[in-house]
């Protein structure tokens, strides 16, 4: 009786490409379980009530059509309330960040990356400074983009990506992006970059977002899926530097 032939492994990602590696922040260096976002969620739920004086129903109501509709509930608030940007990331970004456990595998991880390593977020260099320190991987972060270096237009403005690109001089076929939302790799993935959707099985932390509809598997602006950035990190295939 002939046996069959074993499956032959499937060969790790092929990232001997990237020079540049572009990490979202929120929900993609930190996991979702950790419900850091559930606090900035409920500091802008109670700024919009203060600012429209209205209830905490309608204040989320506001925030997430906000949040669809320009990219950031700050950028819907900016354009149609004249909001101060600097008076709203104040107050929502006044959180407890401890709630983030330390990850030294992805420390590891990030440390044999070979080339830059940038943070592109909506958020700002304070709070990503924050987070970063927290989770212990600040020593391997080059340099934070954020929603200020964007002149406040975010994610997933393409113009946004533009300048980010620019301002870094990065080349986008030569980089990889990992971010926790599919809409924000659609840029990514048309200026020329590999993109890396970092997510749980059962959609993004976000009930929100996941009632927006995501992405499917074959979408064709991720590349890859992971669950756990740091075990991703450790599987792929660099290029030889030395």
């Amino acid at each position: 009786m002939t046996r069959p032939l074993p499956l032959e492994p499937d060969p790790a990602p092929d990232f001997t490409h990237v020079e540049a590696w572009v990490f979202d922040l929120d929900n993609t260096l930190y996991p979702p379980s950790c419900n850091l976002f559930a606090q900035i969620d409920a500091k802008m739920r109670g700024f919009i009530c203060k600012l429209l004086n209205v209830g905490p129903d309608e204040a989320y109501r506001v925030q997430k059509e906000y949040y669809r509709g320009h990219g950031t509930t700050l950028a819907g608030l900016m354009k149609l309330h004249n909001v101060n940007p600097d008076d709203f990331l104040s107050v929502v970004h006044d959180i407890d960040v401890t709630v983030i456990p330390p990850n030294p595998a992805l420390a590891k991880a990030l440390a044999s990356l070979p080339g830059r390593r940038l943070v592109f977020t909506n958020g700002t260099v304070a709070h990503a400074t924050r987070v970063l320190n927290q989770i212990g991987v600040q020593d391997h972060v080059e340099e934070i983009f954020d929603i200020v270096h964007a002149e406040f237009v975010p994610k997933p403005h393409v113009a946004t990506y533009e300048r980010f690109l620019r301002t870094h001089g990065v080349e986008p076929g030569r980089a990889a992006m990992f971010e926790d939302l599919d809409r924000n790799l659609e840029p990514a993935h048309a200026l020329g970059m590999t993109t890396v959707l970092v997510r749980a099985d059962d959609g993004h932390a976000d009930p929100a977002v996941r009632s927006w509809g995501e992405a499917g598997p074959d979408a064709p602006h991720v590349h890859y899926r992971t669950q756990d950035l740091a075990a991703f990190l450790s599987t792929i295939r660099l290029r030889n530097t030395t």
